[in-house]
């Protein structure tokens, strides 16, 4: 069984559906297609049935899904083990990650590590934190980039990954120029109407865990949308307040855009954190990635009570 075939029977099986499968593995339909009935010719058994819901599973199917997942990470850890024995460093690195951290955090850090491992080709995906979890379990992504609280993650406690908090990015609170002064407490805050993402996203769990961990209800969200830049801007349009990481919002501060304002309580912060797949022997190229994440990825501003170094952690420590 090719690893080609099995990789393509997989999205198929996550997908249920030939199209999006497609998507995934980036081929023609109709190249899918061709590959599903080939392992299937292969194996003497049809291994997918059609449904009012999709594709579904056959017996057949159901026993080759945790053969075929163990056998492509067999292959990558085989390619790794022939790269370390000829001492080869180069290689490719599909990274996830946030949009945000993306742009503020790994976009100024990448063009370093790649000048210093110019050997090492990185592609980038920037997706929310389910889809990315789910791409790295699949194994279209090597490592993943994003805010991933303990309690957060479902599969917090999978031991198939590994996971680093490499820093502590500070929450601020914002509002638009002359919205007023921050209330005396977080009660009277409570009471005032925020912008915030859709629930399920990171970042509404921030804005809801830090006024729960109060004591206090959530706020009435005022809109729900699923970019924080598009936060940014109805905060500015004085749509209500919002409570994001500092390095989403650090240019449209210092354009005076909008204004950030002191949380009436501890500082707030969440981890920055980085989970990639266990293996016995990790590719050469994202062994270098993650040491080089892990020693120089830091931050780039420090100002008094918003450097990491002095933030209390809203979450628990998830390395």
């Amino acid at each position: 069984m090719h690893p080609r075939l099995l990789k393509t029977f997989l999205a198929v099986a996550r997908t249920r559906n030939i199209t999006r499968a497609a998507e995934a593995v980036h081929l023609a339909q109709s190249s899918v297609s061709d590959q599903v009935q080939s392992l299937e010719a292969e194996l003497g058994a049809a291994l997918f049935t059609r449904s009012k819901g999709g594709l579904e599973l056959t017996p057949a199917g159901l026993a080759l899904k945790p053969v075929a997942e163990e056998l492509l990470r067999l292959d990558a850890e085989a390619r790794a083990a022939v790269q370390a024995a000829v001492g080869q460093t180069s290689g490719q690195v599909t990274v996830g990650a946030l949009e945000t951290i993306a742009s503020a955090r790994l976009a100024p850090w990448l063009p370093g590590f790649q000048a210093r491992h110019p050997g090492i080709i990185v592609r980038m995906k920037v997706a929310g934190s389910g889809a990315l979890l789910r791409q790295l379990e699949d194994g279209d992504i090597d490592v993943v980039f994003c805010f991933e609280p303990r309690h957060f993650a479902k599969d917090a406690s999978d031991q198939r990954f590994a996971r680093r908090t490499i820093m502590a990015e500070p929450l601020v609170l914002v509002a638009a120029p002359g919205q007023g002064t921050t209330p005396g407490d977080i009660a009277t805050l409570a009471k005032l109407r925020f912008v915030a993402t859709e629930p399920g996203c990171i970042y509404r769990h921030m804005v809801d865990t830090a006024f729960v961990e109060a004591g206090v209800d959530a706020p009435e969200i005022a809109a729900e949308v699923g970019s924080i830049g598009v936060i940014a801007r109805l905060v500015a349009a004085g749509a209500g307040f919002g409570l994001v990481p500092r390095i989403a919002v650090s240019d449209a501060i210092a354009r005076g855009d909008i204004v950030e304002l002191p949380w009436p309580g501890s500082a707030r912060a969440a981890p920055l954190t980085m989970i990639w797949r266990r293996r016995r022997i990790q590719p050469a190229a994202l062994r270098q990635l993650l040491a080089a994440a892990r020693d120089t990825l830091v931050p780039t501003e420090r100002s008094g009570a918003e450097s990491t170094k002095h933030s209390n952690a809203l979450f628990a420590n998830s390395s």
